[in-house]
């Protein structure tokens, strides 16, 4: 019997939970947008999902086409790209869902965080659904210590543009969008807050 790591690689739990509720069915195209070494798709691409990923970084895509050749021969090598949040090079409004997992956070300004959420949610189709789980001052806001552009230091170290639960609920409005379930947020130790967004897009 296959252990849990074995089967579902190093996923990120929120994602996990997701695929517990029930949320996808096998055939579904599943694009992770920032995707790193692949550790979120290992299940999706063992189970019959159209998987696709986008990175800036050419080495680690390299390494999620080797993992795919070996999961899930029959996906084309192009499904894995070099390529920014703002900028997807597939098809509008194709995917079922798009997850993205601790990327937003790395923004440089609100504008740029707009554009990285812009690009993602025109490759959605209508009634899909967007996973993002990202840093925010819900919990530790007066830990937080501003430097520039809505960015700030936190007392893990790291700077990070941070949002909170009203640009969370604006940016839900702007794109007309749902919440799949309500905001959620883990406060690790004061160090830092992360916190998981999902949301469905309109049928129309």
């Amino acid at each position: 019997m296959n252990t849990i790591r074995e089967e579902f690689g190093d996923i990120d739990i929120y994602v996990f939970d997701q695929i517990q509720k029930g949320r996808f069915t096998p055939g579904m195209r599943i694009l992770d947008a920032g995707c790193g070494g692949g550790r979120n798709i290992i299940w999706f691409l063992k189970n019959g999902f159209e998987v696709f990923g986008i990175d800036v970084d050419g080495r680690v895509v390299d390494d999620i086409r080797k993992h795919a050749v070996q999961l899930a021969p029959g996906l084309p090598a192009e499904n894995f790209q070099v390529a920014t949040l703002e900028s997807i090079p597939f098809e509008d409004g194709s995917f079922d869902w798009v997850i993205c997992n601790t990327v937003l956070h790395f923004a440089e300004d609100r504008g740029q965080f707009d554009r990285m959420l812009a690009g993602m949610w025109r490759k959605l189709k209508p009634g899909g659904r967007f996973f993002a789980r990202l840093a925010s001052s819900i919990g530790i806001k007066d830990l937080l210590v501003p430097t520039s552009n809505g960015r700030y230091w936190m007392p893990d170290g790291t700077e990070r543009f941070i949002v909170d639960e009203e640009i969370l609920r604006d940016a839900t409005a702007n794109l007309g969008a749902t919440f799949l379930e309500p905001i959620k947020t883990t406060n690790v130790e004061n160090l830092r807050c992360m916190t998981t967004w999902v949301l469905t897009k309109p049928l129309t």
